[in-house]
C-alpha cells in the first residue's frame, strides 16, 4: 500500500466515526425523553392504583393527593414532578397529571 491507499483509509475511517457520531447524540436525546415518559406514566399509574387501593377498602377515591401520601404510602419526588390530583366524586376515579419540572426549566 502506498501512502495515497492510507490516506484514503484514514479519511474514510474519520467519516465513518462522524457519521455514526450524528446518528448516535440524536438517539440518545430521544431515548432519554422517552425514558422520562416512561417516569411521568409511571407515577401517574402508581398514584391511580393508590387511589382505587383506596377506594376498594374505604369506599371513595380520597379528595388529594396528601391523603395518599399520609395513609398509602406514596411518595412523589417533588423536586422533579408535578402531581396535579383532580377528584372528581367520591365514586369516580380522579384526574391524574404528572409534569416533568426538570422539562420547563
Amino acid at each position: 500500500m502506498n501512502k495515497k491507499d492510507h490516506s484514503t483509509i484514514i479519511i474514510l475511517v474519520w467519516a465513518i466515526l462522524a457519521a455514526a457520531l450524528l446518528i448516535s447524540v440524536p438517539m440518545s436525546r430521544s431515548a432519554a425523553a422517552e425514558g422520562g415518559d416512561d417516569s411521568i406514566q409511571s407515577i401517574r399509574e402508581t398514584v391511580m392504583e393508590r387511589a382505587l387501593q383506596c377506594y376498594v377498602i374505604e369506599g371513595a377515591y380520597p379528595q388529594d393527593l396528601a391523603y395518599l401520601e399520609e395513609n398509602y404510602g406514596l411518595t412523589v419526588n417533588k423536586e422533579d414532578y408535578l402531581v396535579v390530583y383532580t377528584p372528581f366524586a367520591e365514586n369516580l376515579p380522579p384526574d391524574v397529571q404528572v409534569i416533568d419540572r426538570r422539562e420547563t426549566d
